[in-house]
């Protein structure tokens, strides 16, 4: 069972108390065995006096004036039926200590019985008397003692609860500094050395802060670096082909021009990453959305030695914003290009089911690793050597602005990335027309 520091520090001064009571028992019971010793003492004084000399003949007013000097009620009985008392009848013998002695002879009244009374009222005020003080001294000291650890025991414990909330503060991630207690002791000693901690925590906060920048200034960088290399690749390709034949087919340069669109794309989109939603509602083909991203992403796959698949079907119409669906569609290729690696396939796969556009991105690679899925698309979470981590995170960014869903599967051996989109015109009439 757990014991508060407020109830330990009581503990002291109840156990004073208790000691108290017990010394008051004791000097009551000690008082009382003491003035019963002196009462019997008084009786045996009594019958010293009646028996020693001078002696004097009993008579009524001989029995007052011993009653004066004794404080006691004297009866006596002599031998002739002579009866004489001090107290008056009706007594009861309960309400004092009795003591009888015979008279010895050669007292005048010998043969009789002497009687004294000595009131319990007597008793009982000797045994106060003697109790009182230590009753007074003990109780009011114990009292004094348990109030005074009990106000002490508050102060510090609710000093001590103070330090527990600016813990709870340091544990959240706030370092402000605890300001010290007036009083110099042991609780001013502990603030000193959480203070001391804080400032600490503060200070590899701050380091881990500019390490953690740097390493995902360094992640980005490299990130980025890479994606322009791939694009400034693809670029070079085309007009590497159509620089050997000037004469022929334009498409090589319409292919170079897509690239350096793909570059600049990469850098606005990277720079929009987490900035607030603002697309733009137009009616669109995400065909030729798809067609685009394909065709811009064609040199890359050929250059790798991957087979990228796709083949366009019936329109898929909706509305929404053709730029950023565009870097949807590059970011979930780009990344199946990196994962399926040199002989792999990616197959890029889209239709209408009820009223959602379906599109599925999948690739014959490893897939991420289980510390990577977990967290597959959120920014700065990559598996890649060259990875930046955004690819997938912008890709959830855009999707989420056109109001639809995206997730991930390892599907008979493949890795596959479904997004969902609402369609906003009638799929029978789109499929009626293809």
């Amino acid at each position: 069972m757990r014991l508060g520091l407020r109830y330990r520090l009581l503990i002291p001064p109840v156990l004073l108390l208790a000691g108290t009571v017990a010394a008051t028992i004791w000097a009551a019971a000690h008082a009382a065995a003491n003035v019963d010793r002196q009462i019997e003492e008084r009786f045996r004084d009594l019958e010293r006096t009646v028996h020693g000399p001078p002696t004097f003949r009993i008579n009524e007013p001989i029995l007052r004036q011993m009653r004066g000097l004794t404080g006691m009620e004297l009866v006596y009985s002599g031998t002739n039926g002579e009866w004489i008392a001090t107290l008056a009848d009706g007594y009861s013998e309960a309400d004092f200590r009795r003591h009888g002695f015979e008279i010895r002879p050669p007292h005048p009244n010998e043969g009789g019985r002497l009687v004294a009374l000595l009131p319990e009222t007597f008793r009982r005020s000797a045994i106060a008397e003697a109790v009182r003080p230590a009753l007074w001294l003990g109780g009011l000291g114990g009292f004094i003692s348990f109030a005074l650890a009990a106000i002490t025991a508050r102060r510090l414990v609710a000093r001590i609860r103070d330090i527990e909330a600016r813990t709870r503060d340091i544990a959240a991630g706030s370092f402000e500094p605890i300001p010290l207690p007036v009083s110099d002791d042991e609780v001013r000693d502990l603030v000193r050395s959480v203070n001391r901690m804080t400032a600490t925590l503060a200070e590899y906060r701050e380091q881990l802060r500019t390490t953690e920048r740097l390493r995902v200034l360094g992640q980005f960088s490299g990130g980025l670096a890479h994606q322009l290399r791939n694009a400034a690749l693809g670029a070079r390709l085309a007009v590497q082909l159509y620089l050997r034949d000037p004469d022929g087919d334009r498409d090589p340069l319409m292919v170079a021009l897509r690239q350096l669109e793909r570059m600049e794309s990469n850098l606005r989109q990277f720079l929009n990453l987490g900035r607030p939603d603002a697309i733009r509602r137009e009616p669109l083909d995400l065909v030729a959305v798809l067609d685009a991203a394909v065709a811009g992403l064609l040199p890359q796959a050929a250059h790798a030695g991957i087979s990228l698949e796709w083949k366009s079907g019936h329109p898929l119409p909706l509305r929404g914003d053709a730029e950023q669906l565009g870097h949807l569609v590059t970011n979930l290729l780009g990344n199946a290009l990196d994962e399926a690696r040199p002989g792999g396939s990616v197959k890029l796969a889209a239709d209408i089911s009820g009223n959602t556009i379906v599109l599925e991105v999948c690739d014959n690679g490893p897939g991420p690793s289980p510390e990577v899925a977990q967290r597959l698309f959120e920014p700065f979470v990559t598996g890649k050597e060259q990875g930046v981590g955004l690819g997938l995170a912008i890709a959830r960014q855009v999707v989420n602005s056109h109001g639809g869903t995206i997730r991930w599967e390892r599907r008979s051996g493949r890795t596959v990335f479904t997004v969902e989109l609402p369609c906003e015109f009638d799929p029978a009439q789109v499929l009626r027309s293809s």
